[in-house]
């Protein structure tokens, strides 16, 4: 089932140019798992995977601002193409513009998506701010979006789908699959 948007929405990302994503919480359940020896995991959703590579394909940068550190993130960034890495970072939006100023974007030309109250900066700033259904309530009252699909679950997958549907390259990018 493709997005269904307002026209509202649609006008809101058609101009988005920069995809940024918190991590726990948004690429993960929020969940963190320990391991005996200490050592932590984080499950990444393959359906956010291939979202953000046929986004990336789209000529939208995604970029990752978390608060923790994490050699596991990196990696999956790496694994996706991700260049835009900020680790360490609770001022999500010092990040955000940081990334942007760099980019030589506008606010109104980047995406968020975040779950809880680090986030909510960056949500309301932007040109575009997502939450997810298993964000804190505080930041879905202010979203400019809340995705049907839970944070670690294809969350992601689901806003890339919405920027790829609202440039009209969705189908485009499905139809490759065929």
């Amino acid at each position: 089932m493709s997005p269904t948007l307002t026209e509202q929405q649609m006008r809101a990302l058609q101009p988005i140019k920069l995809l940024a994503l918190d991590v726990d919480g948004v690429l993960t359940d929020g969940t963190l798992y320990f391991g005996e020896s200490g050592e932590q995991f984080k499950p990444f959703s393959i359906l956010d995977g291939l979202g953000v590579k046929q986004l990336q394909k789209a000529g939208v940068t995604v970029a990752i601002i978390t608060g923790r550190k994490s050699a596991m993130v990196a990696k999956r960034a790496g694994d996706l193409g991700i260049l835009e890495l900020l680790q360490g970072r609770e001022d999500k939006l010092v990040g955000l513009n940081e990334i942007r100023s760099k980019l030589g974007l506008e606010l109104d030309e980047c995406a968020y998506v975040g779950d809880d109250l680090p986030d909510l900066a960056a949500i309301r700033s932007c040109g575009f701010g997502v939450t997810v259904p298993n964000g804190h309530w505080f930041v879905r009252q202010h979203a400019t979006y809340c995705t049907a699909t839970q944070g670690g679950k294809g969350a992601v997958r689901e806003v890339c789908d919405m920027i790829l549907a609202a440039k009209g390259l969705l189908h485009t990018s499905l139809e490759a699959y065929l």
